[in-house]
């Protein structure tokens, strides 16, 4: 392999491993978004359940002002009802208002009944969802530190890829670099310089012509595809051998 070419292809890794650092630095906030989003819809809803409770308690309180209201009524109504000086059409036009009262009473305290029904469940429900929320919260804000922990630890690693790029850029012919830096942005998956194993592009999968392949596995000079234009680079298939062997000499 040409060494302009090995330079390139490290030059190739370390983009792409930056390209996926710098990825996963832009869903981190996202997913603390979501994170936080799922826990507002929590919140909310025990807003709502809290709110509920509230309002029970305060028609309640408000059908039982009622009944002593009425009550208070029933009993003006029956020391007029004593009175000497009281007609009988009087006397049965209190005695309807009472059965009035008393029915309004009657009708407020079902209701209170209904709503002392309802209020259990709602208040355990509330109850509840505190101490599951407070639990949440926790596991939340531990989500949030360590989606934060990692994003600061990604953006230290593009900063040390990033000094490192700067020393391959600068070995490389400044030629060679600016169709790289032009490949680069032009193509989607990054891969600029590819393997012409089997005599294809890995790139596009042109098959080579023999001739160009043989000077592509030569590694004299930098080939690029004649189709597709990408750096092309060729490395011999090692043996099982070879690598036992490179394997002893590296120990």
């Amino acid at each position: 392999m040409h060494p302009h070419v090995r330079t390139a292809l490290s030059l190739q890794s370390v983009d792409l491993q930056i390209g996926e650092l710098q990825r996963e630095i832009a869903t981190l906030p996202k997913q603390i978004a979501e994170i936080e989003k799922l826990l507002a819809s929590h919140v909310a809803k025990l807003e709502l359940d809290k709110a509920a409770s509230e309002a029970n308690k305060r028609d309640r309180k408000n059908l039982e002002a009622e009944i002593q209201q009425q009550n208070q009524k029933i009993s003006k109504l029956r020391d007029q009802m004593g009175g000497s000086k009281i007609t009988n059409d009087q006397y049965r036009a209190f005695q309807h208002e009472i059965e009035f009262c008393e029915k309004a009473i009657r009708k407020a305290e079902d209701r209170i009944l209904d709503l002392m029904g309802e209020f259990e469940p709602l208040e355990k429900a509330v109850k509840a969802a505190e101490g599951a929320l407070a639990a949440e919260k926790k596991v939340v804000d531990g989500e949030k530190s360590k989606a934060r922990a990692r994003s600061n630890e990604d953006k230290a690693q593009v900063a040390r890829f990033t000094a490192g790029r700067k020393e391959l850029a600068a070995a490389l012919p400044k030629e060679l670099l600016n169709k790289y830096e032009r490949m680069r942005v032009k193509l989607k998956d990054g891969l600029v310089v590819v393997d012409a194993a089997g005599g294809l592009c890995a790139g596009c999968r042109l098959t080579l012509r023999p001739q160009y392949f043989e000077e592509v596995k030569k590694g004299e000079e930098v080939h690029q595809c004649e189709n597709c234009h990408r750096i092309l680079y060729y490395e011999e298939a090692q043996s099982f051998e070879d690598l036992v062997d490179q394997s002893a000499a590296e120990k």
